[in-house]
């Protein structure tokens, strides 16, 4: 229900009154239109002791207002007690069949035991019946969302919309119904028109915006989200969203400054602080970078992203046991995240522990097969582990899936000559001359004593003199 700035400060009287009363025990009487408000601003509130006391004394001053025990209802389906609603319901029906209120109440009822489509036969019955289409149209919005019946939930949001274009949880609905469709330029028409008609709203901008970032046409988007400011210079959400903008145009420094105001506007968020870490990053400002993303997971101890991206900065600051120590934060939060293993080995691969190494290899194969591109990673650290057998094995796997890749020919070949295997060595160097011959640097750099062997330069010479 929408009040005017009087309507307002009436209710508000009225509830002045009314805890008056309860303070001194006087009893000073309210019409029933009275009780209705103060009863629906508790239960708006979360005051649901009150609303009922409200309730009770609204009943004995008015024991036969419909109004009164519509509210009634209300309180009983807030309290999950439908079947006593139900009754009650029936009682009201009988007395005025042709009250809009009655089919909104049951549709209510129905919704929160699953009946959507009987929710909907109610609510259309509502609609014949009320003179107040809009919220109507919303509440049929949301059970089509229910269902999954997005195109007709947003035409009844659209419907809402026409009916009472202030509505902004029906604007974002839409807006919301056309992202689950992927039907972003049909999102940017409609807002358009919109705004024609609306040229301060600040969410119809914002929204616009969000549809443009998400086709990432980044200028317009940028452009939107500055009308949203322009109107409302404390719009928290069209900060944020401009610095995303930004972050993707790599204007780093414009993008920390809006999401600078955002801290201003509100208690900071774990998401803010690691956006702007991540900005001092992409700046090279590496001291900053840590300082924020220490702050994010201050703010949330469990945000693993937090920890990566502090892990990151670390590694890229040649300081491996301080990053080594964020990304077991981050294991330790979800430790079923393949991709944190295969950071892991990388890591340790870097300080050359390769026992850890082949533990972050191991375990992350074990959640997902680990990428193609680390597999041949994983076989030279079994080499340098001196598990011959097991890294033969793993270019065998992988061969299987690319059998022409010169380079795990080459390295497959080169174990076999280490293990003194020459007829497997010979076979498998040969494969990889024949696949690619410039990928020797494969041999030459990791296998540096097969390199040399004579018999091997012998192979290579004869088959490449051919």
């Amino acid at each position: 229900m929408n009040y005017n700035k009087d309507e307002n400060e009436e209710d508000n009287l009225s509830l002045d009154r009314f805890e008056s009363m309860l303070k001194t025990n006087k009893v000073l009487f309210f019409d029933s239109e009275e009780f209705e408000n103060i009863i629906l601003h508790y239960l708006d509130s979360g005051k649901l002791t009150m609303a009922k006391k409200a309730l009770q004394l609204g009943l004995e001053q008015h024991p036969n207002s419909v109004g009164l025990k519509l509210v009634e209802v209300e309180i009983l389906i807030f309290q999950n007690k439908l079947e006593k609603a139900e009754r009650l319901l029936h009682e009201i029906e009988a007395i005025e069949p042709e009250n809009d209120e009655i089919y909104v109440q049951k549709a209510s009822i129905q919704s929160k035991k699953g009946f959507h489509a009987e929710a909907i036969d109610s609510l259309k019955k509502a609609l014949e019946l009320t003179e107040d289409v809009a919220d109507i149209y919303s509440l049929l919005g949301m059970e089509y969302l229910f269902i999954d019946e997005i195109e007709q939930a947003r035409e009844n949001f659209i419907l809402c919309l026409e009916n009472d274009e202030e509505d902004q949880s029906a604007l974002y609905n839409v807006t919301y119904c056309y992202d689950f469709l992927g039907e972003n330029q049909d999102a940017i028409d409609f807002l358009s028109s919109f705004i024609d008609r609306n040229p301060y709203s600040e969410i119809a901008w914002h929204q616009l915006g969000r549809q443009y970032l998400l086709l990432k046409n980044y200028e317009k988007a940028e452009w939107a989200f500055n009308y949203a400011i322009l109107i409302d210079d404390q719009f928290l959400g069209a900060y944020l969203e401009k610095g995303k903008v930004l972050e993707k145009l790599g204007r780093y420094d414009e993008a920390i400054a809006n999401y600078l105001i955002t801290l201003e506007l509100d208690d900071p968020t774990s998401y803010v602080l690691v956006r702007v870490g991540a900005c001092y990053e992409s700046l090279g400002q590496m001291d900053l970078a840590i300082q924020y993303y220490k702050r994010a997971v201050h703010e949330d101890p469990m945000l693993d992203k937090g920890w990566i991206a502090l892990a990151n900065v670390y590694l890229k600051e040649n300081n491996a046991e301080k990053a080594i120590f964020a990304l077991q934060k981050a294991l330790a939060i979800d430790e079923m995240n393949s991709s944190y293993w295969i950071f892991y080995a990388l890591i340790n691969k870097s300080i050359l522990r390769f026992e850890e190494t082949v533990k972050g290899y191991e375990r992350a194969a074990e959640l997902e097969d680990v990428v193609l591109a680390y597999w041949l990673d994983w076989a030279d650290v079994l080499y340098l582990l001196g598990e011959y057998e097991q890294a033969i094995g793993k270019l065998k796997e992988y061969l299987l899936i690319n059998p022409e890749d010169a380079t795990a020919l080459f390295r497959l070949a080169a174990i076999y000559f280490v293990r003194g295997e020459v007829t497997e060595g010979k076979k498998y160097l040969v494969a990889g001359l024949a696949s690619d011959v410039e990928q020797l640097s494969v041999i030459k750099n990791l296998y540096t004593s097969v390199w040399e062997d004579n018999l091997v330069q012998t192979i290579i010479k004869d088959y490449t003199e051919r």
